[in-house]
């Protein structure tokens, strides 16, 4: 091929597709390729009036149409397809060369990607898009890993199709090396996945207690998107609640079977969450919360247990959404706190010197969490690098203070009369345990040591101890 393309994507779904069409809207020369030449013939066809795409039929031709340093971008299924892609192309590349995957994969295997091109000079690229179909076509949150000098070679390709900030910013920054980037999107996918469960609280609250409908619970929302809550999840699920079913006339919400599907990049943010030892409780319980509404079967034999219903007030619903508008928000800082402590674990665990404010500042636009209240996370973390929790942050603090009151009483309200909240919930039990003097985790180490000699602290002086349970209950110091 005689083009000397300036980045090629390969593996044309719509992801690929729309990422592709970005990049020749912004006047890049890009060379496509599928293993079906079909759709790549089909895509330039169709698009090829917007910009440079030039197909490529074989890999063999995709690489000789790639400008040194060459730049290949991957939008293929995470795992095994992945890695049979990355097997095909690398022998075609040389030093210096740049491949790049656009997918969902998991951290742990773009640091093993990684590690292994490198050794053949080339450099391996996670990055992290949000935004789904339309934020790959008119500009997602981009959260690129690899080195310094892959992002040199790349960053200002990312910084071009990337969605801006309201001050103009591109969504995108050199996240950090390896597979860092891959680590922060499979965090915010986590926060996704809580804020979602958050909201869907909130519309069952003021649906079962508060006696509202679907259409007035929509307007609520479209009310308290015009302030602190303002962000496009919110958006969304106003529209979702507004929107008539065409074939019944009934509420469209209410015709969708209540059972939610993950695709794990919740999971993974849980389980990576354990091996760093960091409580991410309001993640956690939204990815079982998604898990137990799929469990049809044990649902459906538990439908009789006993419990209060749910009966709608008959006075005062005004100030219950006011109160449930106050456990939302407070909810939802606990949450995005979570998630930054688990950033910073993975980056001080990994070595990647992520900038906390710089993730909240390249998800302000493009991505699935965008919201006006990133820019208080970046404020926060600009104003103090080092802190511990967004929680402890002068202005989150006091919001939160403020929001105490409203926020016990949901969550009381919501037991009372039988409502599940575990999102509200354990964010509430998860703020009160970091405020708390003194936890019951004193009495949890005194039983490990009493039945299986697990040691303790004390607070009184110094050094590992061991009470001799089984025989006069002398204590000794241990190890």
């Amino acid at each position: 091929m005689s083009i000397s393309a300036d980045i090629g994507v390969t593996g044309l779904a719509v992801m690929g597709r729309n990422l592709a069409r970005n990049f020749a809207r912004h006047g890049y020369r890009v060379a496509v390729h599928n293993r079906t030449p079909a759709r790549t013939t089909a895509l330039v066809d169709e698009f090829g009036h917007e910009g440079t795409l030039v197909a490529a039929e074989t890999t063999k031709d995709m690489v000789a149409s790639l400008a040194r340093p060459r730049r290949l971008v991957i939008m293929v299924k995470a795992g095994e397809p992945t890695d049979a892609v990355i097997a095909e192309f690398a022998p075609l590349m040389e030093e210096g060369d740049l491949i790049i995957d656009g997918g969902n994969a998991h951290f742990a295997d773009t640091r093993r990607r990684e590690r292994e091109l490198r050794k053949q000079g080339i450099h391996f690229v996670g990055v992290g898009i949000s935004g789904g179909e339309e934020g790959a076509l008119h500009g997602p949150s981009i959260m690129p890993g690899g080195s310094a000098e892959s992002y040199t070679a790349l960053g200002p390709m990312l910084e071009s199709v990337a969605a801006k900030a309201s001050d103009g910013t591109p969504c995108t920054t050199h996240v950090g090396a390896d597979g860092a980037g891959h680590f922060v999107k499979m965090v915010h996918n986590g926060i996704e996945y809580a804020d979602m469960q958050l909201i869907a609280e909130a519309y069952h609250l003021l649906r079962e207690v508060a006696g509202y409908s679907p259409a007035q619970i929509a307007d609520i929302f479209r009310t308290w998107n015009e302030g602190r809550l303002d962000s496009y999840l919110m958006e969304v699920s106003a529209e979702v609640l507004a929107h008539t079913d065409p074939a019944t006339g009934a509420p469209f919400v209410d015709v969708v079977t209540d059972q939610a599907e993950q695709k794990g990049t919740g999971r993974w943010t849980v389980q990576t969450a354990m091996d760093l030892g960091v409580p991410v409780s309001g993640i956690a319980e939204a990815v079982f919360a998604r898990s137990l509404s799929g469990h049809a079967g044990l649902r459906a034999a538990a439908a009789d247990l006993s419990g209060p219903s749910p009966k709608p007030l008959t006075s005062g619903a005004e100030q219950f959404a006011a109160q449930v508008e106050q456990a939302l928000y407070a909810s939802k800082v606990v949450s995005y706190a979570q998630g930054w402590n688990m950033i910073q674990a993975g980056s001080a665990e990994y070595g990647w010197d992520i900038g906390l404010g710089d993730v909240a500042a390249i998800w302000r636009a493009g991505c699935i969490i965008r919201a006006v209240f990133l820019d208080r996370i970046r404020d926060a973390y600009t104003a103090d690098p080092t802190l511990p929790t967004l929680l402890v942050d002068d202005g989150f603090a006091a919001s939160i203070g403020q929001a105490q009151d409203d926020w016990r009483d949901v969550v009381a309200t919501a037991t009372r009369r039988g409502v599940p909240t575990p999102g509200f919930a354990a964010a509430l039990s998860y703020y009160d345990a970091l405020r708390a003097g003194r936890l019951p985790a004193a009495l949890t180490q005194a039983q490990r040591d009493f039945f299986g000699a697990h040691t303790y602290r004390r607070v009184d002086r110094e050094g590992v101890f061991h009470t001799l349970w089984g025989g006069d209950r002398t204590e000794v110091t241990a190890g």
